[in-house]
C-alpha cells in the first residue's frame, strides 16, 4: 500500500522560495499547499489539518510572529520558521509564541528536510498513548517511570532539578527549548528571568552525560536562544 505523503502548508509572499520549496518538498515526498499571506494561511490551516506549517515572519498582512500565536492557539500542529531575520530576540519569541524550531534562510535543503522530519515524528509520537518508559540515546538511558539515568552500565546520580531539566529536552528530541520555557517548566514562572541557573545545571549535565563535556554531542546550545537536546 502506497503511503500518504505529509501535506505542508507553505505561508511565504516571496516567490522564488516558494518555488524552490515546491520542487525540493515534491521530490522528497512531501505534498505542499502555498499561501502569500497569514489570513489565507490561517484559513488552509484549519480546512486542511496539515502535517507540517512552514512560515515567513515578513508578511504583508500581519506579523509572523503574530501569526505563529493565532496558529498555536487553534492548532498542535507542527510549526517550523523560515525567516531572513537573524536576531536572537526574533528566534526567541518566535519559539515562546509556540513555533517547534526556527531555521535563517538562506538554509542547506539537507538541513531544512532533516528539520520538517524531526518536526513531524515528534508530533506523531505524541498521539501515542503508550508512552514508551525507557528512553535510549547512544549510551544514555532513562528509565522514566525509575527516575533512573544510566550512562553505559553506570548509574548517573542527578539531583531532581538536574532530572527534570534532562526529561524536558529529551522529550522533545531535536527541537530547540528557550530559557524562557526551559526555566518555566523546571523550576516555575518565577525564575524565568534567571538565565544563570541553565547556564550551570547544563554544565553539570554535560560533565556527567556527554563523553566530551566541553564538545556535547547531545546536549546542545543555541546561542543566545536556549538548549536542545540532539538524539
Amino acid at each position: 500500500m502506497q503511503s500518504i505523503e505529509p501535506l505542508v502548508i507553505l505561508i511565504e509572499d516571496e516567490p522564488q522560495i516558494r518555488r524552490f520549496l515546491r520542487i525540493t518538498l515534491g521530490d522528497h515526498g512531501f505534498r505542499l499547499v502555498e499561501c502569500t499571506t497569514a489570513e489565507e494561511g490561517l484559513n488552509r490551516i484549519q480546512a486542511n489539518q496539515p502535517a507540517l506549517v512552514l512560515l515567513d515572519l515578513g508578511l504583508p498582512d500581519m506579523d509572523g510572529l503574530e501569526t505563529t500565536k493565532l496558529i498555536r492557539e487553534k492548532s498542535s500542529v507542527p510549526i517550523i520558521v523560515v525567516s531572513a531575520r537573524d536576531q536572537e530576540e526574533q528566534k526567541i519569541r518566535a519559539l515562546d509564541n509556540g513555533a517547534d524550531d526556527f531555521i535563517t534562510k538562506p538554509f542547506g535543503t539537507g538541513e531544512l528536510l532533516a528539520r520538517m522530519r524531526a518536526a513531524v515524528r515528534r508530533a506523531s509520537s505524541k498521539g501515542e498513548e503508550n508512552k514508551n518508559q525507557i528512553f535510549t540515546a547512544d549510551n544514555i538511558t532513562i528509565d522514566f517511570e525509575r527516575r533512573i539515568v544510566m550512562k553505559g552500565d553506570q548509574e548517573v546520580h542527578l539531583t531532581p532539578n538536574e532530572y527534570d531539566l534532562l526529561v524536558v529536552l529529551v522529550e522533545n528530541p531535536g527541537r530547540v527549548l528557550t530559557h524562557r520555557q526551559l526555566l518555566k517548566q523546571v523550576w516555575g514562572d518565577q525564575y524565568t528571568n534567571e538565565t544563570h541557573y541553565l547556564r550551570v545545571y547544563m554544565a553539570q549535565l554535560r560533565q556527567k552525560l556527554e563523553d566530551e563535556p566541553a564538545r556535547p554531542k547531545h546536549l546542545t546550545t543555541e546561542a543566545g536562544v536556549g538548549y536542545r537536546f540532539r538524539p
